[in-house]
Parts: C-alpha cells; sequence; structure tokens
C-alpha cells in the first residue's frame, strides 16, 4: 500500500514540475488597429501621396494611424481646431535615418523631415525601451499635444503634454520637450555611426530647431511610434471618426 502512494505521489510531483517547466509567460500584444472605411481610407491616402510620403521613408500604416489619432484628438478638442498640423517620430527607423515628419494635413504638404534623437536608456542606434517613469531617461511613446515654448538651457524649447496614461502622461513632469542638440547632427553620425541621445526628449538638430518648433507649436498632435512596444489608446479608434478641415 506504502509503495502505490508513494508512486502515485511521485507521479504527481513529476507531472507539476514538467507543467512548470513548460509555462511561459503570456505576453501582452498590441491590440489590432481596425484601420478606416474606404472613404475616409482614401481620403488619408491623397494625402500621403500628395505630400510624398512614401519616398521619404513613411509607412502608410503608421501615418493612418497618427491621423487618426490627430482627428480624434481635435474632436475631443484636446488639440487645436484651428490647425492641421501632424508631427510623427518612427522609432522603427535608426538614429541614422531622419524619423522626424511635420505634415498639414489640409494642405497636404510635407512641412520638415528631419532626424530626432531618442532616451540614452532607450537604446543606442535603435530606441526599444520605453518609460513613462521619472529619471528613466528613457523616450516615451505614443499621442502628446504641443504646449508652451520657452528659453531654457537648450535655447528654444516646446513643451509636451502626454495623452496616454501609462505610456507618456508624465512628460511635463519628466521635462520631456522639444529641443535642438548638438549631437544630433550628420556629425555625430560620422563620428559615432549613430546620433547622441537625450535624457528623453526627441531632440533636434539645432540648425533645424526653429523651423520645427515654429511648425508644431500651437497644440498640435504628435505621435511617436514604435511597433516593438505594447501599446493601445482610445484615440486610435477608427469608428465614426470625423475628418474635418481646420477652421
Amino acid at each position: 500500500m506504502r509503495r502505490r502512494i508513494s508512486g502515485g505521489a511521485g507521479l504527481v510531483i513529476i507531472a507539476f514540475a514538467l507543467s512548470l517547466t513548460s509555462w511561459k509567460p503570456i505576453q501582452k500584444r498590441s491590440i489590432p488597429y481596425k484601420g478606416l472605411d474606404s472613404l475616409n481610407n482614401l481620403r488619408f491616402k491623397a494625402v500621403y501621396n500628395s505630400a510624398g510620403l512614401a519616398e521619404t521613408g513613411l509607412d502608410f500604416s503608421l501615418f493612418e494611424k497618427a491621423a487618426t489619432g490627430f482627428y480624434n484628438l481635435k474632436k475631443e478638442n484636446k488639440a487645436a481646431t484651428d490647425k492641421s498640423v501632424l508631427s510623427i517620430v518612427d522609432f522603427d527607423h535608426n538614429s541614422t535615418e531622419k524619423r522626424l515628419w511635420i505634415i498639414d494635413l489640409d494642405k497636404k504638404e510635407l512641412l520638415v523631415h528631419t532626424w530626432v534623437a531618442h532616451g540614452e536608456f532607450s537604446g543606442a542606434d535603435k530606441a526599444s525601451n520605453f518609460s513613462n517613469e521619472l529619471s528613466s531617461y528613457q523616450s516615451s511613446i505614443g499621442f502628446y499635444v504641443t504646449g508652451e515654448t520657452y528659453y531654457g538651457k537648450h535655447g528654444l524649447s516646446l513643451k509636451l503634454d502626454g495623452m496616454d496614461e501609462e505610456y507618456n502622461s508624465n512628460a511635463r513632469k519628466r521635462a520631456i520637450v522639444v529641443h535642438g542638440a548638438t549631437y544630433v547632427s550628420q556629425g555625430t553620425i560620422d563620428a559615432l555611426g549613430r546620433l547622441g541621445r537625450s535624457q528623453g526628449c526627441p531632440a533636434v538638430p539645432l540648425n533645424m530647431v526653429k523651423t520645427v518648433i515654429h511648425a508644431m507649436e500651437g497644440k498640435t498632435v504628435l505621435f511617436i511610434n514604435s511597433t516593438e512596444q505594447y501599446y493601445s489608446s482610445k484615440y486610435l479608434n477608427s469608428t465614426d471618426l470625423q475628418i474635418l478641415a481646420s477652421q
């Protein structure tokens, strides 16, 4: 009798051990973006094609998501209703590539295409780690609305308000701003093989900072993307999307 009991217990222990070795943590996956209806898809493609965005390396699916958030933020009066400027940063690209686009959606024009740095602890040449925490020195993904301009230690700078809880809502507390930096340049790429890195700010070339900030200022929308990072947002809701020209 004892042998049967101990043998059965042994089988239970072995089965439990095997279940532990085969168990893997469930990894979060981004909620699929449902996309637009056919009419709005055509409208977005018209802007995308007229602005020549494909030739600059901006993926249409990313443009579509960013523009969806743009119109949802306008609908909720979070962004300026009288401006049609959308800025996109795509951290799927390496830092040596120009990965900041500033687009006028109403005029269907690309206003700016230039380099932008990511946070020191987000990665070397490519950003792969992101955080909303203070003192993380990492970039944060998601939707932002631009705030006030000011002159600080980096000269002319532009404050940002993160619109996505958990992803970038601490932007103000972290002093995440658009500013110019000498380490965002071809010279730095030639010397290091990549751009220099910030403390989490989307830093731009020093000789472009005025152009960038003047284009982005005044409660316009910025979307910072990384498909390697889990991300969801209520502003990506494409149901009954209202696409209206700026007043």
